[in-house]
């Protein structure tokens, strides 16, 4: 074929108002927003719509080694259970379930049912304002970068990275390891390690740094207590020197007061360890800058390249450490800047943070402590669940709900743990974003013998030095005379 007739047969440029690079849930998110406003929308993928499905594979181990763990404690609430049997070809199942039908709403066809333009192929950038992908180019008045991460799972020593699970693996693991050994400190790592000791296997977790930094310590304290319980073993003050592979599956040799320590189990799972997943796109070709964390973006999302904004976890700069657990908010911010030219911001801090164990931990806003370098600025308010009627009703009254307030009343963050926490922390969320006063919050009803008890509780907190105030008794018994 000659060159003049291989540039004839290439197709026409495709002209749209908005490309959408990554067909994940974000991506599909602004791709199916903008296709409902009636916006010419083409949406890039080089794999399969659908994105990651690590996350919801792991919710999904999650919550079955949460009802196994029900039934070993059913004795709480007065009842005899036999001990669950735990079947890996149906929790195989259950986990394939639970995918294909979050895979319903990404398939390709109803995707072209909705209007949007689905193109195959490896993205990459040629200038400023065009894009190709495989033999398509497209020339968009606005981009989105919605790529994600990928796992990048490396260990010291002689252990081929091959044989390592990530988070990624999970959706597809078809036996349950005897004895699984986990490296991370995160969330993730916590979740993973608890689900597959309550789903029958041993579970190591190595947290070299120790549970959670950076989180409430008092909330990691229940949390370890939860997990030592449970006999999961942990290792927070060794640092893995290396792995190995052996006949039964890995060892891992950790340094120690003595010298060194030795750990065996059947595999290896690493968490924690993401990069943006950038490489390829030509991303200097198009004006954009790049860094460590990801697609340098400013607080409204956008690159250096005006037409191109960047979402979730393959976004760095002022939006680095929000893309994970950033929900729907970046959807929002960057739908309103394309399509009604309204400018928004991301706010990492308003960001709610989950940690799916048991029991579960969520914060959103400040994680200052009353050790701050300014004393005085923040005061804390705290209320237990042992002291909320509902959660006694659960038998499960571990865990509490702490606020931070400004000297203003101004709520500032909040960290629960316990049952319930990612719905409790909800209308945290709300508060923190719209700068709301813990007045406002202790006024608000909560259904009777619910766990939001809790939050209102200790939002009515806040009036309790007001209880010993001479001035306010004065006040009282004043208006005590006029009956």
């Amino acid at each position: 074929m000659s060159d003049v007739t291989a540039r004839t047969a290439r197709p026409a440029a495709l002209t749209p108002d908005i490309c959408v690079v990554g067909a994940g849930t974000r991506g599909i998110a602004i791709a199916t927003a903008a296709a409902a406003f009636g916006v010419s929308v083409v949406l890039v993928e080089r794999g399969e719509t659908g994105g990651r499905e690590g996350d919801l594979a792991i919710e999904a181990l999650v919550q079955a080694g949460a009802r196994a763990q029900d039934i070993r404690e059913a004795g709480r609430l007065g009842m005899t259970a036999e001990a669950p049997v735990i079947h890996p070809a149906r929790l195989h199942d259950h986990i394939q379930r639970a995918l294909s039908v979050a895979a319903a709403n990404h398939r390709a066809e109803r995707l072209r049912a909705l209007g949007i333009t689905l193109v195959h192929g490896e993205a990459r950038f040629v200038s400023r304002s065009t894009l190709s992908a495989g033999e398509q180019t497209i020339k968009a008045r606005r981009f989105v970068l919605a790529t994600g991460s990928r796992p990048q799972a490396t260990v010291p020593g002689g252990l081929d990275p091959a044989g390592l699970l990530t988070e990624d693996d999970l959706a597809s693991i078809t036996r349950l390891p005897e004895r699984l050994i986990v490296l991370g400190s995160d969330g993730r790592a916590i979740a993973i390690a608890q689900a597959f000791r309550r789903l029958g296997s041993s579970a190591v977790l190595l947290a070299h740094g120790g549970l959670l930094p950076g989180w409430d310590a008092e909330a990691v304290m229940i949390l370890r207590r939860r997990l030592l319980r449970e006999s999961i073993e942990l290792e927070e003050d060794r640092e893995l020197l290396r792995a190995e592979a052996t006949r039964s599956g890995v060892r891992v040799v950790l340094a120690a007061n003595e010298g060194q320590a030795t750990l065996e189990g059947n595999r290896l799972l690493v968490t924690g360890s993401r990069a943006p997943d950038i490489d390829g796109l030509d991303l200097d070709l198009a004006g954009i800058r790049q860094d460590a964390a990801g697609i340098v973006v400013d607080a409204g999302l956008r690159t250096a390249n005006r037409r191109v904004c960047a979402v979730g976890s393959c976004a760095g700069g002022a939006a680095a450490g929000s893309g994970e657990q950033a929900g729907d908010g970046h959807v929002g911010i960057v739908l309103r800047n394309a399509l009604f030219r309204k400018s928004g911001s991301v706010r990492p801090s308003a960001c709610p943070r989950v940690v799916w164990s048991s029991p579960p931990i969520a914060s959103v806003g400040t994680l200052g402590t009353p050790d701050e370098d300014r004393p005085g600025t923040l005061r804390f308010l705290r209320w237990p669940f042992a002291e909320v009627p509902g959660a006694l009703a659960a038998g499960d009254g571990e865990g509490f709900v702490k606020l931070a307030v400004d000297r203003g009343g101004r709520v500032r963050g909040a960290t629960i743990v316990g049952r319930g926490a990612p719905e409790l922390i909800a209308p945290w969320c709300a508060a923190v974003a719209a700068g709301l006063k813990v007045q406002d919050m202790a006024e608000l009803p909560v259904p009777a013998l619910s766990l939001s008890e809790g939050s209102r509780r200790a939002a009515s907190a806040f009036y309790l030095p007001m209880t010993t105030n001479p001035a306010v008794r004065r006040l009282i018994g004043f208006l005590r005379r006029f009956g």
